[in-house]
């Protein structure tokens, strides 16, 4: 079997990113709250989700603003700092659970990134509303957390999908 160049690898994975995004989207058409974007990273998917998703504030967690200039939230809509310290306080700041969140906090390494996404599993169905989704690059293992099928068009575990428990 022929290994994949990583930027094959890089097109394939932002191909399902923005493929689960867009039916995220469409599966939380009926729910209201906002959308929370964990991992800000550069803000391509921030500025795809604020492009789709007008009407809906967007709150974005990092650990600090690495985004193209024209792709940072205001201050309201920024939260900055470590995960735990951010998740666990994120209740407060946005004031309503959230319709969907992606996820998006991976370095590549599992080894490295495990100890952030049980924290995700810690904190995050806590933030969000009844049916809300989350998309996430990872994982993230929660009884709260059922989990979607994929779009056709995602290969499996190449991106995730989880609905809210109700």
């Amino acid at each position: 079997m022929r290994r994949v160049s990583r930027l094959e690898s890089a097109i394939r994975r932002l191909n399902a990113q923005r493929i689960c995004l867009d039916r995220a989207i469409l599966l939380v058409a009926g729910l209201t709250g906002p959308v929370l974007e964990i991992g800000l990273g550069n803000g391509r998917t921030y500025d795809h989700l604020r492009q789709r998703l007008p009407r809906r504030a967007i709150f974005a967690f990092d650990r600090m603003v690495a985004a193209h200039p024209d792709c940072v939230p205001d201050a309201e809509h920024l939260i900055l700092g470590e995960l735990e310290e951010t998740l666990s306080k994120a209740t407060t700041h946005i004031g309503v659970p959230a319709a969907l969140a992606h996820v998006d906090i991976g370095s590549g390494r599992p080894e490295l990134d495990q100890p952030a996404y049980r924290l995700l599993a810690r904190y995050l169905p806590a933030l969000m509303a009844a049916n809300g989704v989350v998309v996430s690059d990872a994982p993230i293992a929660s009884a709260q957390l059922l989990p979607l099928e994929l779009p056709p068009q995602v290969a499996a575990e190449r991106y995730f999908m989880y609905r809210a428990h109700p």
